[in-house]
């Protein structure tokens, strides 16, 4: 377990997690992961188990079993098969799953965000006598409509405070679109977590001859709004960084936005160096696409995409053609929500597995400790990139 140093603070709880079914086997990937750490950990070696304290602390699993059934007419209802009363209650939730559906009067209709929330509410429901409740949204729900703008729902701000009014302790999520929604439940716990450990890690284990250095590598900012991930990309790893912004056309609507009309680049030169552009996520991907051929233009090597979230809601035959084409070489993402197998299976896609990270937070969280460490891996990834330079001198690469 993370800290050990505050190995001695008990558990808050006993802890048990609530996976919903949009992301059953992520869920299981944490749970396995959890079991793992605590079998491990000194923690564990230094304690007796028979007390009250830890009852319930060393189990090979800790799913709570649950069910979500529909009615004909499509409404549902939320069902716990056992106690929560006392619980530490972890709810996990993919609210992007599409590939799930359910019956309405003989149709099958598709799961949207909506009603993957409108379940993860029902199971807060049915878990009122938990001790506390923590809501994991990998993908926080309406994170894209974060702001106002003339009159507009403000749809993020208002389903958090809905939560936070059903009585849970705190809410976790992976690069939110604009973290500072948080405003609107000040008096709630909010974590924000980026993955950018991870996504190093998946990439340096894909790709042996990067050369983090500014003569061969930069960083690129695909618009105003990544600027801080890709600054704390570029500072993590000492190298360059640039960005685009885009200019649109305010006079049309198109899939409710306004369309592009050019991307703008801001920077130094990228001719001859590898390029990462780090983004929050990849939508119908278009823009990356765009952004691929702009950096080719300017004659850019290879171009890496690293994205929290990977949705190819357009699907990924552009994506293949640019691969094909050379314009693309890696998209790197997390296994945080839904990607169809097509995805998965492509060879220009690498996965980087949160699985693990997810666990040490709730494994942190229900001794009541710090998450300062995890919130912010500086040292870890200092740690990556001497082993991965090592490893490099060791194998023979000889950078351009």
């Amino acid at each position: 377990m993370p800290n050990n140093e505050s190995a001695h603070i008990l558990p808050v709880a006993p802890l048990s997690l609530a996976v919903m079914d949009s992301c059953r086997e992520f869920g299981e990937k944490v749970d396995r992961r959890i079991a793992e750490i605590r079998s491990l950990s000194r923690f564990t070696a230094s304690q007796d188990f028979s007390a009250l304290s830890f009852r319930g602390y060393l189990r090979d699993s800790y799913l709570l079993p649950l069910r979500t059934p529909r009615f004909g007419t499509g409404e549902s209802k939320g069902q716990l098969m056992e106690s929560v009363r006392g619980a530490d209650l972890y709810i996990i939730s993919d609210v992007t799953n599409h590939s799930m559906t359910y019956t309405v009067c003989g149709m099958q209709n598709h799961y949207s965000p909506d009603d993957h929330f409108q379940d993860m509410k029902r199971i807060i429901g049915a878990a009122r006598t938990a001790e506390r409740i923590t809501v994991i949204m990998p993908f926080l729900y309406e994170s894209r409509q974060h702001k106002r703008s003339k009159r507009e729902s403000l749809d993020c701000a208002m389903n958090l405070e809905e939560l936070c009014n059903m009585g849970i302790h705190n809410i976790i999520t992976f690069d939110a679109h604009d973290p500072r929604v948080q405003n609107a439940i000040p008096l709630k716990g909010f974590d924000n977590f980026m993955p950018t450990l991870q996504f190093l890690e998946a990439l340096f284990s894909h790709v042996k001859d990067l050369a983090i250095d500014k003569d061969h590598l930069m960083i690129i900012s695909p618009d105003e709004g990544a600027m801080g991930r890709s600054i704390y990309f570029a500072n993590n790893l000492s190298v360059d960084m640039g960005m685009f912004y885009k200019r649109r056309d305010y006079s049309t609507v198109v899939n409710g936005r306004n369309p592009i009309v050019a991307h703008e680049y801001l920077g130094a030169s990228v001719e001859g160096k590898d390029v990462i552009v780090v983004d929050d996520m990849i939508a119908s991907g278009e823009s990356i696409l765009d952004l691929c051929k702009e950096l080719k233009a300017r004659k850019a090597n290879r171009i890496f995409a690293v994205a929290t979230f990977a949705f190819f809601t357009s699907g990924i035959e552009e994506f293949n053609k640019a691969y094909n084409e050379g314009y693309l070489t890696k998209v790197v993402s997390s296994n945080l929500t839904y990607r169809r197998p097509e995805v998965t299976a492509a060879p220009w896609f690498v996965e980087a597995d949160l699985s693990k990270y997810i666990a040490y937070i709730i494994a942190t969280l229900n001794h009541d400790r710090t998450l300062s460490k995890l919130l912010n891996p500086y040292n870890r990834i200092k740690n990556l990139l001497e082993r991965y330079k090592n490893e490099q001198t060791a194998e023979g690469f000889r950078m351009a």
